[in-house]
């Protein structure tokens, strides 16, 4: 498995935000039975950066606290093994041609907003970086929240895997 983190902010957390973000991903994957090898992309940012992206990508005029840019698109949702049944042309996209690893997509987080809502939510900064991640992964594997009964099904699982990795609420760093 391959996980790249760069970190362009210059906001910086007091907390070992790169074992959290593997450990994270790595517990979202296995949560999902993801039968690959993956390779995930994580850049941490500021607001000005991450508002500069969700203006170009999404044409929102505002900062965010994550985005997350998908390679592949599921039938459904974190079903992997319906993806297999599409991987005859697209299997190319689908995996990294040197590794072999499922390319999943890219998450963009910004540190600023993981200090904003950790203290607005009352909770710790490695739980909302954890959360937001999770939140993330899930929708590389196709999940979404637009309508409320998807919410629900998103906001079950991000609170599962979060809570296989003791990255609940509660959660002090």
């Amino acid at each position: 498995m391959t996980i790249n983190i760069e970190n362009e902010s210059e906001t910086r957390l007091d907390i070992d935000y790169d074992m959290i973000i593997r450990k994270v991903i790595v517990e979202a994957l296995d949560y999902l039975s993801c039968p690959y090898e993956a390779k995930v992309e994580v850049c941490l940012v500021d607001n000005e950066q991450i508002h500069e992206i969700n203006k170009e990508q999404r044409d929102i005029d505002r900062a965010t606290d994550v985005l997350s840019f998908p390679m592949i698109n599921f039938n459904e949702a974190g079903n992997f093994a319906d993806m297999e049944e599409e991987l005859t042309e697209n299997e190319q996209d689908y995996f990294d041609p040197d590794s072999g690893e499922l390319l999943l997509g890219d998450i963009v987080i910004s540190l600023e907003k993981v200090i904003e809502q950790a203290e607005a939510y009352g909770h710790s900064k490695t739980r909302e970086l954890a959360f937001l991640v999770a939140h993330s992964m899930l929708h590389l594997a196709g999940f979404d929240h637009m309508i409320e009964s998807e919410a629900e099904i998103m906001t079950s699982k991000q609170n599962e895997i979060l809570e296989r990795i003791g990255y609940t609420r509660d959660y002090i760093d």
